[in-house]
């Protein structure tokens, strides 16, 4: 029961009247289709609507869905169909079980090397005996962490679990809460993603599939720090983990606070500073804090900021998962993104989409323009998002079909039964509109150039970047006599010349009005000491000579109307970021040399489709306000 309405039954029936009711529309349902057989009119559409007034639901590709009557009223999304089982009783009123599982930790990890331990707990569906079943797991540092007051680890610890608990388990699924190493009860040091945490996060995996209620299919799925576990598993190449669902999640540590050398303003904090308390609770056992890389983090994040990631060694190797889960992982991938996460940006999703998809991994994406979110919170997508921060496509950012959507996608993957997910993107441009594309950024896009001084006008009167973090030039192109849809990474290539070996260049990309109103569309960043990209300083003679900056904007997904033009601002810092570590003046050098390059698509060439309609009380809001 999820707030007095029964899972996937908003009627309120009982579950033997709904099998009686199934059972007499099933019966119903072979007669009409026999009838039409005979008569020899099978019409899918027609098929469709019976069964819709019958209350029969079948999975439905996602172009078809805003047909389908998908509870659209809640503060989340729910199944469609009521599963069979209830969840299995223990001795505690959460009816988990607890459990410790035991690894080897190598010596040089220090701490409580080499017993390391994992805490977790397991809700089961009570199925009949001999039945085993696959497990869905989230693994994260948050439960039963007496910092941060976060519930014991046999309490369902946050929304996603109780939802998985409600809605899925009933299906015949196992659900799992994991705390990594040095939190909750698991012991050892907080190792923030570390070889420790890797290390134990596959030990519970395998555990996990090798239970005697298990198939042997497991799942990851997570937000946030819950969503960057599933990519550390991956990287082992676990037999037992069939797919993950990272959610805004890190495919490494220094690429989340990072980008071509630039620094977010949390990055030198981030690490021992932000998750330093977790697991010291005062007891005995808090030596086992006492780890190589639990010292050395506080001076990673700053010595990272002044000098470059090499000056930390292997600690930001160590921590960057992608390249091994797509050299090991042979399980399947739903990676799901907002567009407009300020917290975990979207570059941690794309390209990585296409990656994943050039070598070889099943993978599915789910791209709307939310903030640090769920896909189906309509409270939490309207109070986070403003103009420009994804207002614009609200509410059919709103995914009230995504709980059905995870579960059809866990039977095909953990239970092989139904029809195998469309393995594409599901992306949602800024203005509200979704659409399917194979890969993400598309293939077959339209490139459009604009050089800084000739089609981008230099309205500001100044070349000059100076280092103080909002003074530099202002491009305008001109008003677009033509709708243009912008979608993926643009870039902006642009020559400098700069005072000293260093400077910073910030790039906030918008989107104008006639009138002069602009809304954030993108931005970009780049130390210019990483100007070739990547992660190789670069050097050069400032003053004698200029070198390209070339720089990529983090993923955006912008409708820009006829009549509307681009404004192009560039500083030495924006918004969340540091001033650089070796400040310098800035000179940009206008020319064909110094362009703004824009991929575009054509909407008469794309599937577009609409989402199941909000009808919760602030997407109606909302609604009746820009109706008036």
């Amino acid at each position: 029961m999820i707030e007095g309405v029964p899972v996937g039954d908003a009627e309120g029936q009982d579950a033997s009247s709904s099998k009686l009711k199934l059972l007499g529309v099933a019966i119903s349902m072979v007669a009409i289709m026999l009838l039409v057989s005979i008569q020899g009119w099978i019409i899918d559409d027609v098929v469709d609507e019976i069964k819709k007034d019958l209350g029969i639901y079948e999975r439905v590709p996602v172009w078809e869905r805003s047909e389908w009557p998908y509870i659209t009223s809640g503060s989340y999304s729910y199944v469609m169909e009521m599963g069979d089982y209830g969840i299995l009783e223990t001795d505690n009123e959460w009816n988990s079980e607890h459990h410790f599982v035991s690894f080897d930790l190598p010596m040089s990890e220090g701490g409580s090397a080499p017993n390391g331990v994992v805490s977790l707990a397991v809700w089961l569906p009570d199925v009949p005996p001999g039945v085993q079943v696959p497990v869905i797991a989230e693994f994260g540092p948050y439960f039963d962490e007496v910092s941060v007051e976060t519930p014991s680890i046999e309490v369902p610890g946050t929304w996603l679990g109780q939802m998985i608990i409600d809605q899925i388990l009933p299906h015949g699924y196992a659900f799992a809460q994991v705390s990594v190493m040095g939190t909750g009860r698991s012991n050892h040091c907080m190792d923030l993603m570390g070889n420790a945490e890797q290390l134990g996060v596959d030990a519970a995996v395998t555990w996990l599939g090798t239970q005697e209620w298990s198939n042997g299919g497991v799942s990851m799925i997570g937000k946030s720090y819950d969503g960057s576990t599933p990519w550390q598993a991956a990287t082992f190449g676990n037999e037992y983990l069939k797919t993950i669902v990272p959610i805004s999640g890190l495919i490494g540590v220094m690429e989340l606070m990072w980008k071509n050398g630039s620094s977010e303003a949390r990055a030198p904090i981030m690490h021992n500073g932000v998750y330093g308390s977790y697991g010291i609770d005062g007891d005995q056992e808090d030596i086992g804090n006492m780890c190589p890389d639990y010292i050395i983090g506080p001076g990673t994040g700053v010595a990272a900021y002044m000098w470059g990631g090499e000056a930390a060694g292997t600690y930001w190797e160590e921590r960057y998962f992608l390249d091994r889960v797509l050299n090991n992982y042979r399980g399947s991938v739903y990676l799901i993104q907002g567009m407009h996460d300020w917290n975990v940006d979207p570059h941690m999703a794309v390209p990585v989409i296409n990656q994943l998809k050039d070598s070889g991994i099943e993978a599915k994406g789910l791209f709307g323009q939310w903030d640090h979110d769920y896909p189906d919170r309509p409270d939490y997508h309207f109070d986070r998002s403003g103009e420009g921060r994804g207002r614009e496509a609200y509410p059919q950012m709103v995914r009230f079909d995504w709980m059905q959507d995870l579960l059809e996608w866990f039977d095909w993957y953990l239970k092989g039964v139904g029809e195998q997910p469309g393995l594409f993107v599901e992306i949602q441009s800024n203005q509200g509109q979704w659409r399917i594309e194979d890969r993400y950024p598309p293939d077959g896009m339209e490139s459009i150039s604009l050089d800084l001084g000739g089609a981008m006008m230099n309205v500001a009167g100044t070349t000059t970047i100076l280092p103080n973090g909002n003074f530099g030039p202002i491009y305008e192109s001109e008003p677009f006599e033509e709708p243009i849809w912008i979608s993926g990474l643009p870039r902006l290539h642009v020559e400098v010349s700069t005072a000293t070996v260093g400077g910073q260049i910030y790039a906030l990309l918008e989107d104008c009005s006639e009138a002069g109103d602009c809304i954030h569309i993108g931005h970009a960043i780049m130390d210019l000491r990483y100007h070739e990209g990547g992660t190789q300083e670069q050097t050069w003679l400032p003053i004698f000579q200029t070198i390209n900056a070339k720089m990529e904007f983090f993923a955006m997904d912008a409708q820009i109307e006829a009549g509307h033009f681009l404004r192009l601002s560039l500083a030495s810092t924006g918004e969340d970021y540091l001033p650089a570590s070796t400040s310098s003046i800035v000179q940009i050098q206008e020319g064909s040399s110094s362009n703004l390059i824009l991929d575009t698509i054509h909407e008469a060439d794309k599937l577009l489709f609409d989402p199941p309609l909000c009808t919760h009380p602030y997407c109606q809001d909302w609604l009746n306000q820009t109706a008036q």
